[in-house]
């Protein structure tokens, strides 16, 4: 595989992405209403090509509805109605998403709609005997069904878009799912895991150097191990690194670590000025793409075989401005 198969995509391709249908501007909520996000609806819809679901209203519960809500064990919830608890959707909202996790297995992510009793994700209000408070540790269930059938799908609320870091976390693994999906269509090889992974070292680094380390030596088994076994680790340790947040520490780590290459090429100045802005993102005074802006002038002044192989610097589309709030 050419190493241009891990880059960005250059030609404008979107990349698949679930969502629930309210969080596009759709009214199918209970009460005709809907829940609009122009985060997704403006920006992000220029690079992910939505696939919209919404499982109440396909299970024909209809716009208008009457409300559900999550009740009983909050290990094991059930839908009701809200108005009337006779009313349980439970296992048509289970069967719909195993259903759509089939149909739906090329996307290479999932928005889901918060505090949803079919889409929400985290805290979940689970409902008791009447007079006790709801216990907020339930999760949707058709969000249920897609992560239990894909555990490796990135997935996340549109409420938690709005932090910075979750943003770039959660984009970066859509990014990222989506050229493993690429990878294993593609067919894998000993040599192509190898590149897919060189490709990725300073995105692992940035995310955790024990991950990193692990994958590494499944990689140095790949020509003489089980290649079916170590790919199926290796794409699950890929996408579980990746959930850590990357963290200033370890952007700052990588800063240093690129900056390396060019020690022998960029005047006292220039590595004084490298060194400044590094620190001065490290402290918080200027967000990431401060450096990293300066790091690409100079590869691009002094390009290095090795650098040009990694998506660190290059990984997300300008537009997207992730590294200008972190």
């Amino acid at each position: 595989m050419s190493q241009a198969s891990f880059m960005p995509p250059r030609d404008h391709t979107k990349i698949p992405v679930g969502i629930s249908s309210c969080l596009l501007g759709e009214p199918v909520r209970y009460d005709r209403g809907h829940k609009r996000s122009a985060f997704i609806t403006d920006i992000l819809a220029a690079y992910f090509d939505f696939r919209p679901v919404c499982p109440e209203v396909a299970i024909g519960l209809g716009v208008p509805r009457p409300p559900i809500r999550l009740a009983g064990d909050p290990e094991r919830p059930r839908a009701v109605g809200v108005r009337d608890p006779r009313v349980d959707v439970t296992a048509p909202l289970r069967a719909y998403g195993e259903r759509m996790a089939g149909e739906l297995d090329y996307i290479s992510g999932y928005i889901f709609k918060s505090k949803s009793p079919s889409c929400g994700l985290f805290r979940v209000k689970v409902y008791g005997e009447s007079g006790r408070a709801p216990s907020a540790t339930g999760r949707g269930l058709y969000a249920q069904a897609i992560t239990e059938a894909n555990p490796l799908l990135p997935v996340e609320e549109e409420g938690r878009l709005n932090d910075p870091v979750l943003r770039e976390n959660f984009i970066g693994r859509v990014y990222a799912y989506h050229r493993w999906q690429t990878l294993l269509a593609e067919g894998v090889t000993a040599e192509r895991l190898v590149d897919f992974h060189t490709a990725h070292k300073l995105i692992l680094m940035a995310h955790g150097r024990q991950g990193l380390r692990e994958m590494g030596r499944l990689v140095a088994q790949a020509g003489h191990g089980n290649l079916e076994r170590i790919t199926e680790a290796y794409g699950a340790l890929f996408m579980r690194t990746l959930t850590h947040k990357a963290t200033r520490r370890r952007h700052t780590d990588v800063l240093f670590h690129l900056l390396g290459y060019l020690k022998r090429t960029l005047e006292s100045d220039e590595k004084a000025e490298a060194v400044e802005l590094i620190h001065d993102y490290r402290e918080g005074r200027v967000p990431l793409i401060v450096p990293v802006t300066l790091l690409r002038h100079h590869f691009r002044k002094h390009p290095e075989p090795y650098v040009e192989r990694q998506l660190y610097l290059h990984w997300q589309p300008a537009g997207l401005g992730l590294w200008n709030a972190i």
